[in-house]
C-alpha cells in the first residue's frame, strides 16, 4: 500500500514538472498574441469615463473567462478524439498571425491617419449629450469579448500545438494554465494600464507645485501614451515572430533547410548559442513577413468578391 502511494506522488510530481515545463514553452509561443490580446483590450476600453473604467475590463474579464470555458473544451476534446486536426488548426493560427501584422503595417501606410480619426470620433461622441453611456459601454465590452474569442482561440490552439506530443493528461493540465494564467495575466495588467493616467494625474494633484509626487505624477502622464505604442509595436513584431516560426515549422521541407542553414553557428566559440536563436528568430520574421504579405492581398480580394457576389446574388 505504502509502495503504491509513493508510486502515485512519483506520478504526480512527474506530471506537474512535464506541465510546469509545457507551460513556459506554450507561454512564450503564445506571446505574439499576448502582446496584441494586450493592447488591444487595452485600446477597446479606452474611451469609457474613468470611474467606469475598471467596471468595464471586470466584464470584458468574465467574457473572456467564458470564452475559455467554451474553446478549452473544445480543443481538449478535439485532441483526444482527431489529434491529426491540430497541425492544421497551428498552422492556420500561425497564417493569422502573419496576416494580422502584416494588415496592422499595411494600414499605417495606406490608411495613414484613420486611427487617429477614430479617437477624435470617439471623444467626440463622448461629448454629445444624446448618448447612452451605458449602451455605449455595453458595446465595448462586447467588442471587447468578440475580439477576446478570436485571440483566446489563438493562444489555445498554439498552447495545444506545443503539447501535442505530451500525455494527455499533460496537456488538459498545460491548457487549462496557460488559459487561466493568460485571462487574469492580461486582464489584470490592462486594469492597470487603462488605470495609469489617473495614478499620474492624482500625483500631480497632490504634490504640489514641486517635488517628487509631482515629477513623478508627470513622468507617468508622458510615459502611459508611450506604453501604449510600444506594446502595438512589441505584439506586432512578435505576430511574425510566432507566426512565421509556426508556418516554419509545419513545413517540413523548409523547416529542415532552416535547420540546416541555423546548425552550423551552433559550433561557433562562446556566441554560438546566441547567434544561432538571434538568426533562428529574424528568419522566422522574415517568413512572417512574407506570408502575411502574401496573405494581405489575397484575402482582400476574396473580401471584394464575396461582398460583390452577395451584392449581386444570382436568379
Amino acid at each position: 500500500m505504502a509502495t503504491s502511494l509513493l508510486a502515485l506522488l512519483d506520478d504526480i510530481a512527474t506530471v506537474l514538472d512535464d506541465v510546469t515545463a509545457m507551460t513556459k514553452v506554450a507561454a512564450s509561443r503564445t506571446a505574439g498574441v499576448l502582446g496584441d490580446d494586450l493592447a488591444l483590450n487595452a485600446e477597446q476600453v479606452s474611451g469609457v469615463r474613468a470611474e467606469r473604467e475598471l467596471p468595464v475590463v471586470w466584464a470584458v474579464f468574465k467574457g473572456s473567462a467564458r470564452n475559455k470555458l467554451i474553446l478549452v473544451p473544445i480543443a481538449l476534446l478535439l485532441a483526444a478524439v482527431a489529434p491529426f486536426m491540430i497541425q492544421p488548426f497551428l498552422m492556420l493560427g500561425g497564417c493569422y498571425l502573419c496576416f494580422e501584422g502584416f494588415e496592422k503595417i499595411a494600414g499605417k501606410f495606406l490608411h495613414p491617419g484613420e486611427k487617429e480619426a477614430e479617437i477624435r470620433e470617439v471623444l467626440k461622441a463622448l461629448h454629445d449629450p444624446k448618448l447612452d453611456l451605458v449602451e455605449f459601454e455595453k458595446k465595448k465590452i462586447g467588442g471587447a469579448i468578440r475580439t477576446d474569442f478570436v485571440l483566446s482561440a489563438e493562444i489555445i490552439v498554439i498552447a495545444m500545438g506545443t503539447v501535442q506530443d505530451a500525455a494527455y493528461i499533460t496537456q488538459v493540465f498545460t491548457v487549462i494554465l496557460i488559459a487561466a494564467i493568460i485571462t487574469i495575466g492580461v486582464y489584470g495588467l490592462v486594469a492597470a494600464i487603462v488605470k495609469l493616467d489617473d495614478v499620474g494625474m492624482h500625483l500631480v494633484d497632490t504634490g504640489g507645485e514641486t517635488g517628487m509626487k509631482r515629477w513623478l505624477g508627470d513622468r507617468i502622464l508622458d510615459f502611459a501614451p508611450n506604453l501604449m505604442k510600444g506594446l502595438t509595436i512589441v505584439g506586432t513584431a512578435a505576430m511574425f515572430l510566432v507566426g512565421g516560426g509556426i508556418i516554419a515549422h509545419g513545413i517540413p521541407p523548409l523547416h529542415h533547410l532552416i535547420e540546416g542553414l541555423i546548425e552550423p553557428l551552433t559550433h561557433l566559440e562562446t556566441i554560438g548559442g546566441v547567434v544561432s536563436t538571434v538568426t533562428t528568430l529574424i528568419v522566422n520574421a522574415i517568413i512572417g513577413i512574407i506570408s502575411g504579405g502574401v496573405l494581405v492581398p489575397v484575402v482582400t480580394v476574396a473580401q471584394k468578391i464575396y461582398e460583390r457576389m452577395r451584392g449581386h446574388p444570382e436568379g
